[in-house]
């Protein structure tokens, strides 16, 4: 039996990703926090504390129920930035507009922060920054990406491994960290740390 592994978020995107590596979380434990970024905070240093303090509070319930003891936690957060300038996660069709008027047919980054709770409580974190180019998108690309409503939610108003794929000309970096949690960062703080990735491996039980 492998120890527990608690995701704190309820991002599909990112249970499925996990899942794509033979990891199962055993919970969802998303944590309600403001996400405002503070007076002058640049987009890495947003997304490295807001992974922490995910983590931070959804270790709190952990420890308080018996049935994690011994669990792995793992938290994430993803900041959209163009130079200095933090884009936001959109919920109404304005934003999303602006932001994608805003990233058509430049470069932008994606940094990505994912921290591990050990059953010591002890954090581990990563932070992993990808760099990505948009075509230039015009009025009817645009219209119809807002008519399709996958921006709904999603940092910057796009979802890369959505309709948004077929923007992107370029991209350096981690694909899965731009999806929402760094694959490789995730497995070496789990492996590093004594969790048994491999073990949904065998005999097809991906």
């Amino acid at each position: 039996m492998r120890p527990k592994l608690i995701l704190a978020s309820a991002s599909p995107r990112r249970f499925a990703l996990l899942q794509q590596i033979g990891l199962e979380p055993d919970a969802l434990l998303p944590a309600d926090l403001d996400e405002t970024p503070e007076k002058g905070e640049l987009p890495r240093k947003l997304a490295s504390r807001l992974a922490n303090e995910k983590a931070t509070a959804a270790a709190a319930i952990v420890t308080a129920r018996p049935e994690f003891a011994g669990a792995y936690l793992i938290a994430a957060d993803t900041v959209v930035s163009v130079g200095r300038r933090i884009l936001p996660k959109c919920e109404v069709a304005e934003e999303a507009e602006q932001c994608l008027e805003l990233l058509s047919g430049r470069a932008h980054r994606v940094h990505t922060g994912v921290t591990l709770v050990t059953p010591k409580g002890a954090l581990r974190h990563r932070l992993v920054e990808s760099r990505l180019r948009f075509k230039r998108l015009s009025h009817r690309d645009i219209k119809a990406y807002l008519e399709s409503g996958e921006w709904r939610g999603k940092a910057g108003g796009y979802a890369v491994q959505g309709l948004a794929g077929s923007f992107v000309l370029t991209l350096s970096g981690s694909y899965s960290a731009v999806v929402g949690l760094p694959l490789y960062e995730t497995t070496v703080l789990l492996a590093g740390e004594g969790f048994p990735v491999h073990a949904g491996w065998k005999n097809g039980n991906v």
